[in-house]
């Protein structure tokens, strides 16, 4: 079934939107919208939409200049306090990692139980000489991740 069409109606419509419906439009189109059906409905269904949103318009309430400045001025300055502190976060993410890196490497230089456990574990002679270094670089590949992690899911 093929939708009904009128070639007027978008004239119809234009009419209503622009508030010259039924007054100032030529006598034509008026009399178009009469007879058809179409035109007819897309008249009173526009008029009728433009009407509720006029009352809308006039009903809404703007906030005075004042305080938009001021919500202005508020959101600008979070934004710059957050800006601010991306640097801070770095450095204490460094500082975390090069925390936990220093003390695996004390508890690896003074625990003589971690060093008769690594001298009794069958490991390769380079690796068993830096075991410290090796377990301190291993657990900064997950510590230092997931305190960026952590850092970032603050903000």
């Amino acid at each position: 079934m093929k939708a009904p069409e009128c070639r007027w109606e978008s004239e119809v419509l234009a009419a209503v939107l622009e508030s010259r419906w039924p007054e100032r439009v030529d006598a034509e189109l008026r009399a178009h919208a009469e007879s058809c059906p179409i035109c007819e409905e897309v008249a009173a269904i526009a008029g009728v939409l433009e009407a509720d949103r006029e009352g809308l318009r006039s009903e809404a309430a703007l906030l005075d200049a004042g305080r938009i400045w001021w919500r202005a001025q508020w959101r600008a300055r979070r934004e710059a306090a957050a800006m601010a502190g991306r640097p801070i976060t770095a450095a204490q993410v460094l500082a975390f990692a090069c925390a936990s890196g220093l003390v695996g490497a004390c508890f690896g230089a003074t625990s003589e139980w971690f060093q008769a456990l690594m001298r009794q574990v069958s490991v390769p002679p380079l690796l068993a000489e830096h075991a410290v270094l090796a377990l301190s670089v291993a657990a900064l590949v997950v510590l230092v991740p997931a305190a960026v992690l952590v850092a970032i899911g603050r903000d």
